[in-house]
């Protein structure tokens, strides 16, 4: 019964037997943390035939894995990798552990270095902007925020970023210099971002010459389910544009196999690689190609990539599925949230009426479950409308994840009462 229809007695009544529910779990101390989207141990073993790998050949490629050189990555893990981001080997870099730490490297590096003839480098600007898709994710948030680099939110659509509003921002103010975003699977929404979203960020008219688009598509292999998200070719769509050196591509195994033991990628137009590769000339003398020969072996090709995360959707699917199913049952029909229902990823994105998430979390806090903060997901940690909750699956065992949404949707319902009855 929705709580809006509900007279006083029954909104009363309804409360005080809820907080008596709430109480028996309060009494259980729990521990149970899922404020991260972590691989679960079940996931991370997946790929334990990377650790007793044997490499008998050190000559790769014409190159000697074990000594300095290969600055843009090993040939055969390129052409891996190219294949399966569906880019020319000329356009993809392999670093080290991390797509977060070449972001923040590109990003560090326009601040101190023009992007173009007759512009500044961006630090010698008086104020500049990037355009945050939100809810997004916080990791990007956080380095904008290091950089000084002030944040403008961007709502979503179900198709991806509000495009008349990012249009807007860019046409007039030529301290907007870039956009950042995840088009696949986006943290925490699921959703892909369509053809006619990606068609129109790749032709931006933008005051700024500088203007650049960040894709973080970390998600690009992450289905669910064996009907899945499709994404357009980011960088293929690019090249057609008028703005082809615009857009830059992230990515990494580190939701494939091992996080922080991974390989990341950046790619992007030849031009920009090769620019790239000059100041990366200068940081590196090369990443670490035998653990990118290992990825290579290990994966052989990029058919190995798509049956290696068939068995991580195996071991996913089932723990989305018990989340939906839990929110369905105990909150379908309220009108006291709504949330995603993606096809891969990462995440689960909730919305609770205006007002309540700060609340929830910390009721569900008290009771043992830790969430990702509330207004994480926005710039500077703060949610307008105080209502978005990140939901991640993955890490939890199935019987601590149905505990912990059980008393997620119990503190929802607590203090959604709580606002209604005043």
């Amino acid at each position: 019964m929705k709580y809006l229809n509900m007279k006083n007695e029954e909104l009363n009544m309804e409360y005080n037997k809820l907080l008596d529910e709430y109480e028996l779990y309060r009494e259980k101390k729990l521990n149970i943390d899922m404020s991260r989207g972590k691989p679960s141990k079940e996931q991370l073993e997946l790929s334990n035939d990377i650790l007793n790998m044997k490499i008998t050949d050190v000559e790769i490629d014409g190159f000697d894995i074990r000594n300095y050189g290969c600055l843009n990555g090993l040939p055969s893990a390129r052409r891996l990798f190219a294949d399966v981001f569906k880019v020319d080997e000329s356009e993809i870099i392999i670093g080290g552990n991390s797509s977060l730490n070449l972001l923040h490297d590109l990003l560090m590096h326009f601040m101190l270095f023009p992007l173009a003839s007759s512009c500044k480098p961006w630090c010698k600007y008086s104020e500049i902007k990037f355009l945050c898709p939100v809810p997004g994710y916080d990791r990007h948030f956080a380095i904008l925020e290091k950089l000084g680099i002030k944040m403008v939110n961007v709502g979503m659509t179900r198709e991806g970023p509000d495009m008349d509003q990012v249009e807007n921002l860019v046409k007039k103010d030529n301290s907007v210099k870039g956009i950042i975003c995840v088009p696949k699977y986006s943290n925490p929404t699921g959703i892909t971002y369509s053809n006619d979203v990606i068609n129109r960020l790749v032709n931006l008219k933008t005051k700024a010459r500088d203007f650049v688009i960040i894709f973080d598509n970390a998600y690009s292999e992450h289905h669910l389910y064996g009907v899945h998200d499709t994404l357009v070719n980011c960088l293929d769509e690019s090249k057609k544009s008028k703005y082809e050196n615009r857009v830059y591509i992230f990515s990494s195994t580190s939701k494939m196999t091992f996080p922080g033991s991974g390989i990341a990628f950046i790619m992007s137009t030849e031009k920009n690689i090769e620019r790239m590769k000059k100041w990366l000339s200068v940081e590196t003398i090369g990443f670490d190609k035998v653990n990118q020969l290992r990825h290579a072996l290990f994966f052989k090709n990029a058919n190995g990539v798509v049956e290696h995360m068939k068995k991580h959707a195996e071991i996913l699917r089932p723990k989305f599925k018990i989340v939906d199913q839990i929110l369905t049952e105990r909150l379908s029909g309220y009108d006291l949230a709504s949330w995603s229902k993606p096809y891969g990823g990462y995440f689960i994105s909730l919305d609770t009426l205006d007002g309540c998430a700060k609340k929830v979390i910390e009721m569900c806090k008290e009771a043992g479950i830790t969430f990702t903060k509330a207004g994480t997901t926005f710039p500077y940690g703060l949610d307008p409308r105080d209502s978005n909750i990140r939901i991640a699956p993955s890490y939890l065992s199935m019987e601590e994840l149905k505990t912990a949404i059980e008393i997620l949707c119990l503190a929802i319902k607590i203090v959604s009462l709580e606002n209604i009855r005043r």
